[in-house]
């Protein structure tokens, strides 16, 4: 399996491959950038482990390394400048990606390929993809909830002493104000939420709170996130190169599932070789059923003021 990292030199598409190298599961890395000598050096770097990790083939260079890529996974994109508003940065982000679907369509990508987007914003950008590239929609996702679901089983474990791994809350909806944490399937090591020792509504909520703020406290200390979202691409990739079938929060094109249509958000989804399988409806409180459908309508709306004039 060959993956290539649109954006492969930045700080994002630089940690998802390493995170791929220490999985050691894909067979070929390729970075891709439009500043040569960075990515050049990040390929340079990630192959002087390659002894102590894993035997892969790590290649940097421009869009044509994606002509016969397995996975391509887009993590470019532009930060907010200085008093520029959330819409301005959503265009000039929509910008940029409709150039790198541009470049993807004059190299050519393979058929059964499946499109893995990144960049911000998501869900908007998935949706664009799905609109714009000759692939069915399911072998379009985009990375969703996936972050935003293992920062809240994190943020949790670490505030109540448990086993992140054992820590089973996941959030879906939009990856953005309107995320839907599902509170009334959580688990923690088998036990029902509520039945865990030091659980209180107050310490949901404010491990909710913070996990909202997480990626801005990430960006107002070191300048964005890395590893987090690095590890968070590689479970998606990993689960896709071995056909796992794992239900993940990832987005995609909805067409049904929760009432949700012609949108690309997060529910639960089989993610497997070619791409989003199937969506699961598993049973919400009300509140968090008016809740997603609400986070839609968001995403709706931003698709219709950007995309749509």
């Amino acid at each position: 399996m060959k993956v290539s990292i649109i954006g492969g030199g930045g700080l994002v598409g630089s940690c998802a491959a390493s995170a791929l190298q220490f999985g050691g599961i894909v067979r070929e890395i390729a970075l891709v950038d439009v500043n040569q000598e960075l990515v050049e050096g990040q390929a340079l770097d990630l192959l002087h482990g390659a002894s102590l990790t894993s035997d892969q083939n790590i290649v940097a260079g421009g869009p044509e390394l994606s002509k016969d890529a397995d996975i391509v996974c887009i993590t470019a994109g532009l930060r907010r400048k200085p008093d520029e508003s959330r819409l301005d940065l959503i265009n000039r982000n929509v910008a940029l990606f409709r150039s790198l679907l541009g470049d993807l369509k004059r190299v050519g990508y393979k058929k059964d390929a499946i499109l893995f987007v990144v960049s911000n914003p998501v869900d908007v950008l998935t949706y664009l993809a799905a609109q714009e590239l000759d692939l069915p929609a399911q072998q379009i996702i985009g990375l969703g909830t996936v972050l935003d679901t293992t920062r809240l089983r994190s943020l949790l474990a670490q505030r109540i002493n448990a086993t992140p791994s054992q820590v089973q809350v996941t959030i879906y909806g939009e990856h953005g104000d309107s995320m839907v944490p599902a509170w009334s399937n959580a688990q923690i090591a088998g036990l029902p939420l509520e039945k865990y020792p030091g659980i209180t509504p107050a310490l949901i909520a404010e491990v909710e709170k913070r996990t909202r703020g997480s990626g801005a406290e990430v960006i107002k200390k070191k300048g964005g996130a890395g590893f987090a979202v690095g590890v968070s691409i590689a479970d998606v990739i990993h689960s896709i190169a071995l056909d796992r079938r794992r239900i993940l929060p990832v987005s995609s094109l909805q067409s049904g599932a929760y009432g949700l249509n012609d949108v690309s958000i997060s529910v639960p989804t089989v993610v497997g070789r070619k791409g989003a399988l199937s969506h699961i409806e598993i049973d919400l409180w009300p509140k968090e059923m008016t809740a997603l459908r609400h986070s839609g309508q968001v995403l709706r709306e931003t698709i219709d003021k950007v995309l749509r004039g």
